[in-house]
């Protein structure tokens, strides 16, 4: 089994009732006032509906419903988005300092990058960006020592530079690799097959392939993919994904003969996916309905017999999470009898003797785990700092694992009996570096490093913590030059959050964020209740009925930055990205006066409805269904398209999406957009960006991203007082 996890290394300084207002009430007067200050611009028309549903009692109004019509096949939607487009490039093209910071942007890309090494046989694959490639090339060395041979380039693959390569896994021997194709941002994949000796592409082809793994079989003779049915004719980039079946293709094959594995008809809302052993002896099947960890285990004996799935653990109830194997002996870290995590061992021969522990629970949570070699590295999450440690498989600790310094370690992928594996290393202001690690000897040694383009010695990090609403003590990290903090001087600064679907916000290097940076901003990450920082405990406090805690612990980092004189008084932009969209939405319908912009970016903005596309049935377990009174209460309590206040003065608000984009559909934000030009919200903008052929993040060429980024810090920037410079 090829897998890798990371290392969270972040020191950890890190019931309000929601608002219920009178939805979209006010009609738009439509003009704003331009960048130059002197000209009048209109809002495009969007028409409203007169669209007024029950919902337990409660009338809730849609006049924008038709905007969830597919941009690609609807022309009136189109039209709308065309023009809104329009408007927004004339608004930001006329922004001071736009053209200064995309060029610094730029400058900041071009420095290589590698991506963790992944080693099958004696081949070493990896990823290498030259700097401003738009999409990553992956290569080969025959041996650690061998000569770098590309062997796909995903920036022929269109003249945009949109199709990107997406997952990808080498067979055991190295001697092919099978890859995923991602066509303008899409979540859909079509997996294909590369001969590594030849460097040619044979003819298999996999489509309809989303949420994927890709694991070979241990005789590099074909490999289990999940996919779903092909959709109906122009439903691919909005239909719910149900029925997710796990199938097996076999090299050579056409995907008309692929084999089908598991599947579950009777209970459509589970997805399947798989993992192999790194000794290619065992399939795991893990199964899941929504977000949570709650998993239900299949295995099966890859023995050149027909699979025939067995099961191991029933659910989903509990996490299982396989890290390893010996033999018939699989080693899983699960929150069984165990909220902060423990290492288990089952036995897959014998599934009915339940499991047995080989690292027990303590008071830190175990994050991650990976066996390499004949060691396992385990990572555990503390209140200072995640610790990474090496263990012996009976579970008594060999040291912990020597890491570079202070940041974010990721990948320590491994396979049964070799030692070496490979890791990357990033701070908020260094970019990454990739290591070489030998469980056997415990030396590290570089693989590789970037040339920095900047000192990182110029900025500062600084760890806080500060009381949300309730009292909870919520960690805030805080970046800028060390001449700001030296001169306690306020400046300009973006809060960035997040708080959802137990994610752990971490260090890690952002070439568009230090530009930010550079010019003499303030970048603020708040770790907010919800995300993953504390573990179960901490989610379990942003999400469901306590999603407004996450929004309290926000609205308090604004208040402190500014009680604390990081920020001036009308100098703080927010910034969000898809449930971090949501938080911008849901804040500054809550407390439009603390903000000078707002940046939400494919945010979840229809809280009423968000379950009926694509991949928004997962997203119950931390919001809650819209179909049940309680939770509906709640939804429609903080739903930022339902709970815009009209008569109020609003921030400047830059929204964000992309037409491809099916995780977050752009409708949500299309329809939000659409309400708050339609709401009297004072003089600032509110403009909606759609990029084109461009997804929910993963795959976006570099020249888009570096555009997206140039246009919302230079929104920012006009908003908080940040002045550009071309040269800083």
């Amino acid at each position: 089994m090829r897998r890798g996890f990371s290392l969270f290394l972040l020191p950890l300084m890190l019931a309000a009732s929601p608002f219920t207002l009178n939805p979209l009430a006010a009609e738009p007067d439509g003009a704003i006032i331009d960048a130059s200050g002197d000209k009048a611009l209109t809002y495009p028309v969007a028409k409203r509906l007169d669209l007024i549903e029950d919902h337990f009692g409660v009338k809730v109004a849609d006049p924008y419903r038709w905007l969830e019509n597919d941009v690609r096949a609807d022309p009136a939607v189109r039209d709308w988005v065309d023009s809104e487009n329009a408007l927004t490039r004339r608004y930001i093209d006329g922004l001071p300092g736009r053209a200064a910071i995309k060029e610094r942007m730029q400058a900041l890309f071009s420095h290589g990058r590698y991506t963790v090494p992944r080693k099958a046989g004696n081949r070493y694959f990896y990823g290498y960006n030259k700097g401003l490639q738009n999409q990553t090339p992956l290569y080969v060395r025959d041996g650690l020592d061998g000569k770098q041979r590309l062997i796909l380039d995903p920036n022929d693959w269109a003249k945009d530079g949109a199709s990107a390569l997406a997952e990808w896994a080498p067979s055991p021997n190295g001697r092919y690799l099978a890859y995923a194709m991602q066509d303008a941002g899409s979540d859909w994949r079509s997996l294909r097959v590369l001969d590594v000796d030849g460097g040619k592409r044979m003819d298999d082809r996999v489509d309809w392939v989303k949420f994927s793994q890709i694991a070979w079989d241990g005789r590099g003779e074909g490999f289990f993919y999940s996919r779903f049915a092909a959709p109906a004719p122009g439903e691919a980039f909005q239909s719910s994904n149900e029925d997710q079946q796990l199938y097996y293709h076999r090299i050579g094959t056409a995907q008309d003969q692929d084999q089908l594995i598991y599947a579950t008809p009777d209970r459509p809302a589970l997805s399947h996916q798989a993992q192999v052993t790194s000794d290619g002896q065992w399939l795991v099947i893990q199964s899941f309905v929504g977000m949570d960890p709650r998993r239900e285990i299949h295995v099966a004996r890859l023995d050149g017999q027909p699979v025939n799935p067995r099961l191991l653990a029933k659910g989903p109830a509990r996490d299982w999470r396989l890290i390893g194997s010996r033999g018939s002996t699989l080693y899983f870290i699960t929150d069984d009898h165990a909220p902060h995590m423990r290492v288990v061992a089952l036995d897959a021969e014998r599934p009915r003797r339940g499991p047995r522990e080989i690292v027990p629970e303590r008071d830190e949570t175990l994050a991650g785990g990976s066996l390499v070699g004949n060691r396992m590295i385990l990572a555990y999450m503390a209140q200072a700092q995640t610790v990474a440690e090496l263990v012996e498989l009976d579970g008594r600790k060999v040291s912990d694992v020597p890491l570079p310094g202070y940041g974010t370690a990721a990948g320590f992928g491994g396979r049964d009996g070799d030692p070496e594996t490979f890791f990357s290393f990033s701070g908020f202001v260094t970019p990454s570096s990739i290591y070489r690690f030998d469980t056997a000897t415990l030396q590290s040694s570089l693989f590789a490093q970037p040339d920095l383009p900047f000192d990182p010695n110029d900025y500062g990090i600084e760890q806080r913590v500060y009381p949300s609403k309730d009292g909870t003590p919520i960690p805030i990290t805080i970046l800028r030059k060390k001449a700001l903090a030296d001169h306690a001087t306020a400046a300009p600064t973006i809060l960035y959050g997040y708080g959802g679907f137990n994610i752990s916000l971490t260090p890690g290097y952002s070439a568009t964020r230090m530009a930010w940076l550079e010019q003499g901003g303030v970048y603020a990450i708040a770790n907010l209740r919800g995300g993953g920082e504390f573990g179960k405990a901490w989610h379990d406090a942003g999400r469901g009925q306590n999603k407004q805690n996450v929004f309290d612990d926000f609205i308090a980092a604004a208040e402190w930055l500014k009680a604390n004189g990081f920020t001036p008084k009308d100098g703080l932009a927010i910034e969000g990205r898809s449930n971090g969209g949501l938080l911008v939405g849901a804040v500054v319908n809550q407390r439009p006066d603390l903000f000078a912009a707002a940046l939400p970016a494919v945010g979840v903005m229809d809280m009423l409805r968000f379950d009926r596309f694509t991949a928004g049935r997962y997203w119950v377990d931390d919001y809650g269904s819209p179909a049940k009174a309680q939770d509906f209460s709640l939804l429609y309590g903080y739903s930022p398209y339902h709970n815009i206040l009209s008569g109020r003065n609003y921030p400047a608000i830059l929204v964000s999406t992309a037409d491809t984009d099916d995780r977050v559909v752009p409708a949500h934000s299309f329809k939000y957009a659409a309400a708050l030009q339609a709401a009297d919200l004072g003089e600032r903008p509110h403009l909606l960006r759609v990029e084109s052929r461009a997804g929910h993040g993963m795959g976006k060429p570099i020249d888009k991203l570096i555009d997206e980024y140039a246009d919302s810090y230079a929104f920012a920037a006009a908003f908080t007082g940040l002045t550009i410079r071309s040269r800083p």
